[in-house]
């Protein structure tokens, strides 16, 4: 990748004299296509043309083919190639077993349903998450503890777990009532960290705090394929997956760092829990569709519990098969963007980029930046604006769980339980990375994030 300063210095003559043209290094493999047919545009375009999405999937000849492959074979739900899928992940994050469902939200849900969580019960889950991490505790009847953010990385505060945990052995509930006696005390059973963006938490610190508070740990890993964490620079590397947690819930959405469209996988190195989540992603059925409906198998069944409709297909483990192939090259591009940021935006005063550890491997899913809000003249919302009118896709990642009507209204939570994340959404938003990034786009980033901090600067 080139430097940052020649992307720019090209970009700005680009700027002043439409009738160049440079060529740019096209990041878009030959064998690899856009969502859509439009032709690249030429560097010598003017700034005004440029639209730089938040998020453009990479989707190669191998995955087209995969996917011809499986509709032509006739076969098109679970079945071979969700197996090969399965193998091939775990394989890749080190886990003995691994569950292909329909996205990260039922991974996580039949974690919890295989730890034979329920109501009266409590788990730990960071308020700075998506909506996934805790509506399936509330799934199963039990209550989410919400726990503030890390100053630093944004990642689950375990100082703030064990605040909330001190309060609760007091009597104290998030619902506002007092419950005293120990039979009507909230049982605290688990936690579920989120590694925020790509960069995994504390592993060792995490397990040392679930096993001096008896819980088992649910990970959602959803920006986290593939990353890694170690303790320090003389230890080994540990893969997200890789036993660091009872159960790891992976995503494979549309814009997640590999993609079957819509998709998740949930590893494990317990037999029974894989079992467990296994069955309970197809109905409860003692058989899948695979086994019933080939030639071998058996037509009858048996209903062993009520189940879900959760099962990966065929055709979407097909993606999943040829972008796992690539899970790696796409990190590292997403990763030389990365270093292109932090090149290019190093002076800029009115932005704070994010933290980075020599001791993790980071999965770059996302580059959230955080304005210095003391030197702009408009807040975040009106930035993000002046963003996408300039044509750079943008988002937020995310209004703190305990800030939405459902937690806020049931639960009794206030901005003042989570200092922290209050204060730190409100600076958030996350620039574009994706593996085809063009120079063009890059620059273009970069050029409008600075004439936005200069021209809104608050003047001294």
């Amino acid at each position: 990748m080139k430097n940052s300063n020649s992307i720019l210095e090209r970009y700005d003559t680009v700027e002043s004299d439409t009738s160049q043209r440079a060529a740019l290094r096209d990041v878009d493999d030959a064998s690899l296509h856009r969502v859509d047919d439009s032709p690249l545009r030429d560097v010598g375009d003017s700034a005004a043309s440029v639209q730089v999405p938040f998020f453009r999937p990479q989707i190669g000849e191998p995955e087209i083919e995969e996917v011809v492959a499986a509709l032509r074979s006739g076969w098109l739900t679970t079945g071979a190639r969700v197996r090969r899928f399965e193998q091939e992940f775990a394989a890749s994050v080190g886990a003995r077993h691994a569950v292909a469902v329909n996205s990260c939200t039922a991974a996580l849900h039949l974690a919890v349903e295989a730890l034979r969580l329920r109501a009266g019960q409590a788990v730990l889950v960071p308020t700075m998450t998506f909506a996934a991490t805790a509506e399936v505790v509330r799934y199963q009847g039990a209550l989410p503890l919400l726990v503030d953010c890390d100053p630093l990385t944004t990642n689950m505060s375990l100082e703030d777990a064990e605040r909330k945990l001190a309060r609760l052995s007091e009597g104290w509930t998030p619902d506002g009532s007092s419950k005293k006696t120990s039979s009507d005390k909230l049982s605290i059973v688990g936690i579920m960290p989120v590694h925020v963006g790509g960069l995994m938490l504390d592993m060792g610190a995490l397990k040392e705090f679930a096993a001096r508070h008896g819980l088992w740990i649910v990970e959602d890993a959803a920006h986290a394929f593939p990353a890694a964490w170690r303790s320090d620079e003389g230890a080994a590397w540990q893969r997200c997956g890789e036993g660091t947690a009872d159960v790891s819930c992976f995503s494979f959405y549309a814009n997640k760092t590999i993609t079957t469209g819509e998709g998740g996988m949930a590893t494990t190195n317990d037999p029974q829990l894989a079992e467990r989540m296994r069955l309970m992603s197809l109905h409860g059925l003692s058989h899948d569709a695979w086994e019933r409906y080939s030639g071998g198998g058996s037509w009858d069944y048996r209903i062993i519990a009520p189940g879900y409709k959760y099962n990966l297909t065929d055709i979407a483990a097909a993606i999943g098969i040829h972008q796992l192939a690539r899970a790696e090259e796409m990190r590292a591009r997403r990763e030389e963007i990365a270093h292109f940021y932090f090149d290019a935006l190093a002076d800029v005063e009115e932005v704070e980029l994010p933290p980075t550890d020599a001791n993790r491997v980071h999965a770059w899913h996302l580059f959230p930046i955080r304005l210095n809000l003391e030197r702009l003249s408009i807040d975040r919302n009106a930035f993000v604006e002046e963003l996408k009118q300039s044509g750079v896709g943008c988002s937020v990642h995310w209004r703190p769980l305990h800030l939405h009507p459902y937690y806020r209204e049931t639960f009794g939570w206030t901005a003042e339980d989570f200092p922290v994340a209050t204060a730190m959404w409100e600076r958030l938003i996350s620039l574009p990375i994706f593996p085809g990034m063009r120079d063009e786009e890059l620059a273009h980033v970069v050029k409008t994030m600075k004439d936005i901090c200069a021209q809104r600067r608050k003047k001294n």
